[in-house]
């Protein structure tokens, strides 16, 4: 018998939300990716508040043709809401956001005072 964690969100049967990478380039900017394939722009509504990055979107299913009987649906459809918690080194006034060839990118560049300096240490005569 196979021990089989228990995830309460299993039940919500329908639900989806697309997968992402999260990256930092060097000291300038954080970097989310997300697979969106087969959504419009006007589908997307992209936020931040409070230090959190909110992508909201809906992937609607195609029109329906009569008396289609589908043999197999693996295609998820619907409304999703993924939610980041932002270092408040991010500067929100300057993210960018470009939906290309299915995957969203957005790009987070972080504050001045946030990225490090160099400190000239000056020898007392």
């Amino acid at each position: 018998m196979a021990i089989v964690r228990w995830d309460p969100f299993r039940e919500f049967g329908g639900a989806w939300m697309p997968p992402v990478d999260i990256y930092s380039t060097g000291e300038h900017e954080l970097v989310i990716k997300a697979e969106i394939p087969g959504l419009h722009k006007e589908d997307l509504d992209i936020t931040v508040e409070n230090f959190t990055l909110t992508i909201r979107g809906e992937k609607k299913a195609e029109q329906t043709i009569k008396d289609e009987q589908f043999h197999r649906v693996e295609r998820s459809y619907g409304t999703f809401t993924r939610s980041f918690a932002l270092p408040h080194t991010v500067d929100p006034n300057r993210v960018e956001a470009e939906y290309k060839d299915g995957v969203l990118t957005i790009k987070l560049p972080l504050r001045e005072e946030a990225k490090p300096k160099q400190i000239k240490v000056n020898v007392a005569a």
